[in-house]
């Protein structure tokens, strides 16, 4: 690191540090020393147990479930500005609350603006995170957003399986962008699934849009919560000829019963990253690490060097 810069310093939430440990092995400093306190309303206070003044400070907090992780780091943001921190980023490898990204009906909100909003307010000066569910969301924050891209650890993994006759898949029309990117870098055909649900979370009819007979499929999406929607597309894939199914997501939210739905599906495996970590135990689940792209990114972010290098695609 160029002595010239000022210090940089990386600090966790309590549900990331797994992450945040990672980061820091990987550039060869320690992870800084915060307390969390919580009180029996189930309050809690964030304090920052060593100097910040001056200092680059990187904030590592994924927001998933539940909202306390959102709110640590609304209050790690908060103390850092309030310690006389030069700049504070946050670094959110899962962006939660992504879903509502748009007034598709009456009467709802747009969480994704709220989160962004919210943490504009607390006080953040830059925004790192990855594979945000939809692209627009960048435009929701008045600061920097560097957006990684889990194509970067994903593909070297699909590629060192040399499946023969691959095809790319998206469980749902929404994604086709991101699967013809895979489809496109990889030169293989492209493979569409239409979705209609009746409700969330619960799919009620499929069909697929493509020829998958004899194919090797991987199956692409962003996240997976209760898994209805990748375990549908896979065995449907099956029962229109797949030789295999395989399905990658960034984001492993897995709520039940995600963990039972793919181990009784036709899936041969699913491959996530550990931007939220994975504790269900299914045999069938893959986890690749992206805390050295964070750290990549981090290093890159600090010495003001592009990043954009990173990018196989967006």
């Amino acid at each position: 690191m160029d002595s010239s810069l000022p210090p940089f310093k990386i600090f966790s939430g309590t549900k990331s540090r797994y992450m945040a440990e990672e980061i820091c092995k990987d550039l060869g400093v320690e992870l800084g020393k915060m307390n969390i306190q919580h009180f029996a309303d189930g309050e809690f206070e964030v304090s920052f147990e060593e100097s910040v003044r001056g200092c680059e400070v990187y904030l590592v907090q994924s927001t998933f479930p539940n909202s306390d992780n959102l709110m640590e780091l609304l209050l790690m943001i908060d103390a850092a500005k309030r310690a006389s921190a030069k700049t504070t980023i946050a670094v959110i490898p899962y962006f939660g609350w992504a879903r509502q990204d748009r007034k598709d009906k009456p009467r709802v909100s747009i969480a994704a603006k709220l989160v962004s909003d919210l943490l504009t307010a607390a006080g953040v000066d830059r925004v790192i995170t990855m594979d945000l569910h939809a692209d627009q969301i960048q435009g929701f924050f008045n600061v920097p957003v560097d957006h990684l891209y889990a194509s970067s650890v994903f593909i070297p993994y699909i590629q060192s399986l040399n499946l023969e006759d691959l095809v790319i898949a998206t469980p749902d029309v929404g994604g086709a962008k991101r699967a013809n990117s895979y489809a496109k870098y990889l030169q293989v055909p492209l493979v569409l699934c239409h979705k209609q649900r009746a409700k969330a979370n619960v799919v009620a009819t499929m069909t697929v849009i493509g020829d998958v007979k004899d194919k090797n499929v991987i199956l692409v999406d962003d996240m997976v919560d209760t898994a209805g929607t990748i375990t549908k597309a896979a065995d449907l894939m099956l029962e229109n000829g797949a030789k295999s199914v395989r399905a990658l997501a960034t984001h492993a939210i897995m709520s039940d019963p995600a963990t039972q739905r793919v181990d009784d599906s036709g899936l041969v495996e699913m491959i996530f990253t550990n931007s939220i970590p994975y504790f269900g135990g299914s045999k069938k689940v893959t986890v690749l690490t992206v805390a050295r792209l964070f750290a990549d990114t981090i290093r890159r972010v600090h010495c003001h060097e592009s990043i954009s290098s990173q990018y196989l695609f967006k």
